[in-house]
């Protein structure tokens, strides 16, 4: 295994569960990849690199959480209720799926967006069958309230790209994985108390048990093969030749497995994620998660011990003056909260290629777990997993990478 972040964490837990034998090289020094938490002595908290939403519907998700023990690591409402508010006018309104299938819902004002119909709602069921070629623009309307008040927001956090122009069926396929499967499927969820300590540390814990030893700070430099597989993994200290009975996933970011692998396709184009994260309590009856509409910020996160809030494609930040950027976000979350108080420590964590962006030319790239080389598999949030870029769709690729090397075993 090459790669210890979720991806290729979940499929070392596949492979030892089918009683293969495992080592994980890993080229930083910590396991967890873009999925981290570390100590902030600017805040003098441990912080997550990003704000991480996982919803009840994710299926590997929650599956990978119960074969660790690490279920209790993630918490929420028991109900899916979504508030929000529309920093331009003031407006604050609660989105609240029913728990079916039949979504009731969308009949009643007081659990829909405010401006919106029932039958705008039924615009979403073309992202379902949109082709891989479509644009979400291409598809259903990107104007009125349901747009500028949900859809917009939603889908720049679940795809990390300028909604109107990312993949239609990526965001179908998110779509019909959580709001078609009624409130039982979207019942927010956030690691606590980070997200290391949900889905790194648990993870290493029970691989370790199992005998699986962790190489980190070492990184691939190169693989070599013939005309059917790899035959040794070039590591920045040593090469490791491949037996006969060796296999390796590759779970590495897309831009690496280009390098180690010329002719790979792979995305190429990404965009950041910016998390502002301020050493403030989050106030009594405050929300956990509130979505904020036509500011800076996008979404809320009231913790514990911080108030952190995410961005997704920020590329108009790059740049950006980080002081004033603090202040900015800082007067949201206030308003958002009904606070007053002075600006309080603070931390802006910029995740350059947090993602790849999910256009459909960049869905287009992305590869299958299958190489072509007889010993050698794909794992990443990167490679052709049918959603985009998510913790849901890395331990996906993960498991879809170990099924492959099992079966090919068997």
């Amino acid at each position: 295994m090459v790669g210890a972040g979720l991806a290729g964490l979940a499929a070392a837990i596949r492979l030892v569960r089918a009683g293969f034998a495992v080592t994980v090289s890993e080229a930083s020094p910590q396991a967890g990849g873009r999925c981290r938490s570390y100590h902030d002595p600017q805040l003098g908290l441990t912080i997550d690199n990003g704000n991480h939403l996982v919803l009840s519907g994710n299926r590997a998700v929650m599956h990978y959480l119960r074969q660790i023990g690490a279920e209790d690591r993630l918490t929420g409402p028991d109900e899916a209720r979504f508030p929000y508010l529309d920093l331009r006018d003031g407006q604050r309104w609660v989105l609240h799926p029913n728990k079916g299938r039949l979504p009731w819902w969308i009949l009643s004002p007081r659990r829909r967006v405010p401006g919106t119909h029932a039958r705008d709602y039924l615009a979403l069921n073309r992202l379902g069958s949109a082709r891989r070629t479509a644009t979400i623009d291409d598809t259903i309307p990107t104007d009125g309230p349901l747009w500028d008040r949900l859809l917009e927001n939603f889908l720049v956090a679940a795809l990390n790209t300028p909604a109107a122009r990312g993949s239609a069926a990526l965001a179908g396929a998110i779509v019909r994985e959580t709001l078609a499967k009624g409130g039982a499927a979207c019942l927010p969820r956030i690691a606590m108390p980070t997200l290391a300590a949900a889905f790194v540390e648990p993870a290493v814990a029970w691989l370790t048990q199992q005998g699986v030893a962790f190489r980190v700070g070492r990184r691939l430099r190169g693989v070599e093969r013939d005309a059917t597989g790899a035959t040794a993994l070039r590591f920045a200290d040593a090469t490791e030749d491949l037996g006969e009975d060796d296999a390796v996933v590759l779970a590495v970011p897309a831009w690496v497995a280009a390098e180690l692998l010329p002719g790979l396709s792979v995305p190429t184009e990404h965009h950041p994620i910016v998390n502002v994260h301020f050493a403030h309590p989050a106030p009594p009856g405050a929300e956990p998660i509130t979505g904020l509409i036509g500011g800076t910020a996008e979404w809320l996160f009231a913790l514990p011990d911080r108030l952190s809030t995410t961005t997704s494609a920020a590329d108009r930040f790059d740049g950006a003056d980080r002081d004033r950027l603090a202040i900015t976000v800082w007067g949201e979350v206030c308003r958002a909260l009904d606070l007053q108080a002075p600006l309080p420590r603070w931390q802006i964590v910029r995740e350059r290629r947090a993602t790849f962006s999910a256009t459909p030319e960049q869905d287009a790239l992305r590869p299958a777990a299958a190489t072509g080389l007889a010993n050698l598999w794909l794992a990443g949030d990167w490679t052709r997993t049918g959603l985009p870029s998510t913790i849901e769709g890395a331990i996906r690729s993960g498991n879809t990478a170990a099924d492959l090397l099992i079966k090919a075993a068997a």
